[in-house]
């Protein structure tokens, strides 16, 4: 074998080895298979809906702005028919997890829709805003029980990309965050 056809056959190798995964992934792709376990923990929202006109009305009684011109992400906190003790306990922990994001907690507005919070309870969690869903934009999500919060997390165009469901892991909401903030 001269030297030509050693090269070319070296630069065919090196094609192949580019080549081959990508068309394996285009017939997997195309013949409609996905894989079981996904990196996100939250549950995709696919296709992503708009919420961006969705009325919610702040305690101060403003209209809630989804749309955000500095680039903040949203949490949305949703409650069950009732916030007791366990829901309450919930509400902080996602709050705790907002404060170890650092210097990116404030990239993450944290926005709570549901029954009524206890006197005082969201004067001493500043970041928390309460708000009053008039839209029912975010029936699908809500948990059917009644001391529950699920979430869902809401890009700065007024996009839901994610839901998380009652009995979400608080480590796994911060590592999904920490990937879209960073």
């Amino acid at each position: 074998m001269n030297r030509t056809t050693r090269n070319r056959l070296a630069l065919i190798g090196i094609a192949l080895v580019f080549a081959i995964p990508l068309a394996a992934a285009f017939l997997l792709r195309s013949g409609g298979w996905e894989p079981q376990k996904t990196m996100q923990s939250g549950i995709l929202v696919h296709p992503a809906r708009d919420v961006a006109t969705a009325a919610v009305t702040l305690a101060d009684g403003s209209r809630y702005a989804w749309q955000d011109s500095q680039y903040r992400w949203t949490l949305v906190l949703l409650s069950g028919p009732d916030c007791a003790q366990n829901c309450q306990a919930r509400l902080d922990e996602a709050l705790r997890m907002r404060i170890t994001l650092g210097r990116n907690a404030d990239r993450l507005r944290v926005l709570y829709v549901g029954a009524p919070l206890p006197d005082g309870f969201a004067a001493a969690r500043t970041p928390l805003q309460i708000g009053r869903e008039d839209s029912g934009a975010f029936a699908f999500a809500r948990p059917a029980g009644a001391d529950e919060l699920a979430l869902a997390l809401v890009d700065p165009r007024g996009q839901l990309m994610l839901r998380y469901a009652d009995g979400y892991s608080a480590q796994g909401l911060r590592r999904d965050i920490t990937k879209i903030l960073y």
